[in-house]
């Protein structure tokens, strides 16, 4: 009978699982045989789960019709540059928060975590202002400027939650052996969290590559459009360009799965000694 009750249980986690599966990849699924359609096909009716005659002309065409290398580029630049610059600033911080306690510590961490509780929406129309009276808009230094402010404070709870991982002891023997406090930092707790460092570089990257409400707001400059500025532009008031928006679809997301593909063992442990103590 109990053993039963264990068939029936394992057979209902892998059909749950399998039903995930499912409606997780179907979407990524269609939008690359739809890619892979000619027009007249897209529309057809019965559906074709399959094109019946490959094709890679919506690859050509949304390099023809766009500037969609460019777009690449500043996405790249973008999402690279804010990543990075995030992962620097977060790091220093997250040390600093994890290892002192000094007046007004707790209350940054408190105003870290509100950051996250309150809706960013409420805070693009003053964002823009200020940007307009800058003279930021339509500057790619604008989006890294504003994306790394945002992620900040989230990849500071992050990453302090890996520091206080790491025993003290470490950095000081460090210390003792002749170790200024920084370079025991960058050579001996640094490499220790190095999946820690990985998944937030990775999580960072992937939020700026993604983000579409800013680099609408900001950008409207055919040479500073981003991949989801140049996306968005594919669907028109009367009509969708459903061609060439899968294609650019199927591109844009080479990045992140050539990233997540060569990091994987990074990111999964990353997640999980972030999971154990926060």
């Amino acid at each position: 009978m109990r053993h039963r009750f264990q068939t029936l249980g394992t057979s209902m986690k892998v059909l749950v699982l399998g039903l995930f599966l499912i409606v997780m990849v179907f979407p990524l699924y269609w939008i690359t045989i739809t890619s892979l359609k000619p027009s007249d096909e897209i529309f057809s009716i019965p559906l074709k789960y399959w094109p019946a005659n490959l094709s890679f002309d919506n690859f050509i065409n949304i390099f023809n019709i766009s500037n969609f290398h460019i777009y690449i580029m500043n996405s790249l630049i973008v999402s690279l540059t804010a990543a990075l610059a995030v992962l620097m600033v977060a790091v220093l911080s997250a040390y600093v928060l994890a290892r002192h306690q000094f007046r007004g510590s707790k209350q940054i961490m408190y105003a870290f975590f509100m950051t996250q509780m309150i809706p960013a929406f409420i805070g693009f129309a003053p964002l823009y202002i200020m940007m307009s009276h800058f003279g930021l808009l339509n500057k790619l230094y604008s989006l890294m400027i504003v994306y790394t402010a945002g992620l900040i404070p989230f990849c500071t709870i992050m990453l302090r939650g890996f520091f206080h991982r790491i025993p003290s002891s470490l950095e000081e023997a460090a210390m003792i052996d002749g170790c200024s406090r920084l370079t025991a930092l960058i050579r001996v707790i640094l490499p220790v969290m190095l999946p820690g460092i990985a998944a937030t570089f990775i999580f960072a990257f992937v939020q700026n590559w993604n983000e579409l409400f800013l680099s609408i707001m900001f950008i409207d400059q055919e040479s500073s459009k981003t991949i989801p500025v140049a996306m968005n532009g594919f669907i028109t008031k009367f009509n969708i360009d459903w061609g060439p928006m899968s294609s650019g679809a199927v591109l844009s997301v080479i990045p992140t799965i050539i990233i997540f593909a060569f990091c994987q063992k990074l990111i999964v442990g990353g997640l999980t000694q972030g999971a154990e103590k926060g």
